[in-house]
């Protein structure tokens, strides 16, 4: 395809939204296209190490409604960057834009609708987030991750195409090679906090695994955390005896994926898909606060098709360490997680993507 096609994609916030944005870019750029990466100052710390891919950074705030004052603030915020998105968008000229959700995209998107630029919003939880759901009457289509997504009103069904979890494309190589039954007595597990890496994880789980080491699972925790948790969690486990690697951000999961049995991990769809797309058992723990609630229901979806365990935060104490002995004891419990796994798969999200960028570009107006 041309390269004179040219193609905005508006991410931003946390990574939930910024890595299925880089992974699109990387896609289309593959694919010949003319590719730009819009974000605010959060997301660009996911991708200031990207230096093959056009990033430009537009102002943009959440509506704060704690107070007063924070409305006002957050409100001229949203308004200055829409002013931007707009004067951005007049030079640029991009034939479609991507919004991939969040309050990152929301600017860059209405000032493509008042401009009349082609733009498609990318959904990847079970529940449409908030900006998807005030962008929707303007967008050409909303690209989702689930059929059973919830929250998009009946009138815009037909703009619904559903196209997979947009993961790493590397993801379904890994995937193939991970097919063998998992027969070692100990368990070695990644635990993965989110771009944000969950606090509750570096404070709670370590006291739990020291009990499992108590009870005889023998253990290897690759620990996801951040740079001031490093020093209490190496005196801890050092303490403890208990077997450990801790790392900060990691653009590269996948070098884990083949050291591990199981994962512990926050319950963004993203993680989740490429965790079930990689054939490894996981257990699940939605953050309480996300927004609507929607990481449980990214969890439940996951559980009810058998292909991960759930555990809400409150219950972690009670319930961890009796499913990590109940595991250890018997291994075919992983081993019908991995099976059921292996009849999940996005690979054909980027065939979907091409098929739906191409319809649109074909469009007359």
């Amino acid at each position: 395809m041309s390269k004179k096609i040219k193609i905005i994609i508006a991410v931003g916030g946390t990574g939930g939204h910024v890595f299925p944005g880089l992974n699109l870019a990387k896609h289309l750029l593959e694919s010949g296209f003319s590719v730009k990466l819009v974000t605010d100052k959060r997301g660009y710390k996911f991708l200031e190490d990207y230096k093959n891919i056009n990033i430009s950074i537009l102002p943009s705030s959440p509506l704060i409604k704690k107070n007063l004052l924070t409305l006002l603030i957050s409100s001229i915020k949203i308004i200055f960057g829409f002013f931007k998105s707009f004067i951005f968008l007049i030079k640029h000229r991009p034939i479609i834009i991507f919004g991939m959700g969040g309050y990152a995209s929301f600017p860059l998107c209405i000032a493509a609708s008042v401009l009349k630029l082609k733009f498609i919003i990318y959904e990847n939880n079970l529940i449409i987030g908030k900006a998807n759901k005030y962008l929707l009457p303007f967008s050409k289509k909303i690209l989702t991750s689930f059929k059973e997504i919830e929250g998009v009103p009946k009138k815009y069904h037909q703009k619904i195409e559903l196209i997979g979890n947009i993961i790493k494309k590397e993801i379904f190589d890994y995937s193939k090679k991970n097919l063998d039954e998992i027969r070692t007595q100990k368990l070695k597990i990644l635990i993965l906090g989110g771009s944000q890496a969950a606090k509750v994880f570096a404070e709670t789980l370590p006291d739990i695994f020291k009990k499992c080491k108590d009870k005889g699972v023998p253990l290897k925790i690759y620990q996801h955390c951040l740079p001031n948790q490093n020093e209490k969690l190496k005196v801890f486990y050092e303490k403890t005896g208990i077997d450990y690697e801790i790392f900060n951000f990691s653009k590269n999961l996948i070098e884990y994926f083949s050291k591990i049995n199981l994962a512990i991990t926050r319950s963004g769809s993203s993680m989740l898909a490429e965790l079930t797309n990689a054939n490894i058992p996981f257990i699940s723990v939605p953050l309480p606060s996300s927004a609507d609630n929607h990481q449980l229901k990214n969890a439940i979806y996951f559980e009810r098709k058998n292909l991960a365990f759930v555990i809400e935060e409150q219950n972690l104490n009670d319930k961890l360490m009796h499913l990590i002995e109940k595991i250890h004891k018997d291994s075919s419990i992983l081993n019908k997680i991995k099976l059921n796994q292996r009849q999940f798969s996005d690979k054909n999200v980027y065939k979907n993507i091409n098929r739906v960028l191409k319809e649109i570009l074909n469009e007359k107006n």
